[in-house]
């Protein structure tokens, strides 16, 4: 059986090996990026099938790599885990703020979790909306 790809995006080194090394124990194949730029590269190259987004980075951050995601023909399929350590009320509040023209609005991301991800968890939820997508 092929193992699923999933795109971890954080500007951390320690959480994208952590977070790399819990997809790539549990048989997914990991690949990091450090920042929304290459992040966007690397999913033109691997087609994922998840991308797990950091918000917080420097550059673009991932809000605005998620905004380019979900308005390229290509990526906008992907699914998405945001993963933050800003609170989710906080995020979707600040989705919110950026949807005010309806004709600009982005649809809210597959799942969100806050850091540190519990690996369980966030394996749980991978699964599910890796899954919702394929069906």
């Amino acid at each position: 059986m092929k193992k699923k790809k999933v795109l971890v995006v954080d500007d951390e080194l320690d959480m994208r090996i952590f977070i790399s090394t819990v997809f790539e124990t549990s048989g997914y194949e990991a690949v990091a990026a450090r920042d929304g730029r290459e992040g966007l590269r690397r999913a033109r190259e691997m087609a994922p099938d998840l991308i797990v987004l950091d918000i917080m980075m420097p550059g673009e951050g991932g809000v605005l790599m998620y905004r380019h995601l979900r308005t390229d023909e290509q990526l906008r399929e992907i699914p998405v885990i945001m993963l933050s350590g800003v609170g989710k009320k906080t995020f979707y509040h600040y989705l919110s703020m950026m949807n005010i023209k309806p004709e600009d609005a982005i649809p809210e991301p597959e799942a969100y979790l806050e850091k540190p991800p519990n690996p369980e968890e966030l394996l749980e939820i991978a699964d599910i909306v890796i899954r919702k997508t394929t069906a």
